[in-house]
């Protein structure tokens, strides 16, 4: 599913457009409660982008421009997001090892394979995907690394997320929904974090004992959240 950047939280300094990549009980997260553990730095971010090549969830007539900074289209109505966008969401999101992680609009495949190459082998991401010829190619594109603790499934019709196996440590969503979707935060784990596009605005939603604190982190374009 596609997002591009508008209006970034922070003036970013102008660089190259073709980048150099080098109810359900509430559980809590697994994850070490300690923030040095959690931190998840702009490098190891640049460092999954990097190994994890773009071109591999593209169409073959767009792969010549996977290492442009820009959206780029997939069929199906939807797009590969842009590069700075995900770099942003992923390092907001904060994805330690061994976390639990759900994918919504996993599309191409492309952020759902970021996020396993984020947690190793010791956690699991779950991708989901409302178009099944989109989730059926995003999978076939995931398969392409051995990451066994990944996988990317057909939403289910009229259900966001995947309540049923709910309590995940981070959830990432990649379309813009109007308001933010209590569903969805219904199934983060104490503990967890929830990055999502709300009217285009990225909103970070932290899960606490005494409940969530939101924040809001910059103005993106992404295409409406099915479902929302």
């Amino acid at each position: 599913m596609p997002g591009t950047l508008a209006h970034p939280p922070t003036p970013a300094r102008r660089s190259d457009p073709r980048l150099p990549w080098k109810e359900i009980p509430r559980r809590r997260s697994a994850v070490p409660n300690d923030r040095r553990a959690q931190s998840v730095t702009a490098r190891e971010v640049a460092a999954a982008m990097s190994t994890i090549d773009r071109r591999r969830f593209l169409p073959r007539n767009q792969r010549p421009y996977a290492r442009d900074d820009r959206h780029l289209p997939i069929g199906h109505g939807q797009t590969n997001s842009q590069p700075r966008t995900v770099a942003d969401t992923l390092r907001l999101l904060q994805v330690p090892r061994g976390a639990r992680v759900l994918d919504v609009g996993s599309g191409s495949g492309w952020t759902t394979a970021l996020l396993a190459h984020l947690v190793g082998s010791s956690g699991s991401v779950v991708g989901v995907e409302i178009d099944p010829d989109l989730a059926e190619w995003g999978a076939a594109n995931l398969a392409t690394y051995p990451m066994s603790w990944a996988r990317i499934e057909v939403a289910e019709p009229g259900v966001l997320g995947r309540p049923t196996m709910g309590g995940y440590d981070r959830i990432l969503v990649s379309a813009a929904a109007q308001v933010l979707p209590q569903a969805l935060v219904d199934q983060l784990a104490i503990g967890g974090r929830l990055v999502i596009p709300v009217q285009h605005v990225l909103v970070l939603v932290e899960q606490h004992l005494t409940g969530t604190v939101t924040s809001r982190h910059g103005t993106y374009s992404f295409v409406p959240l099915i479902g929302s």
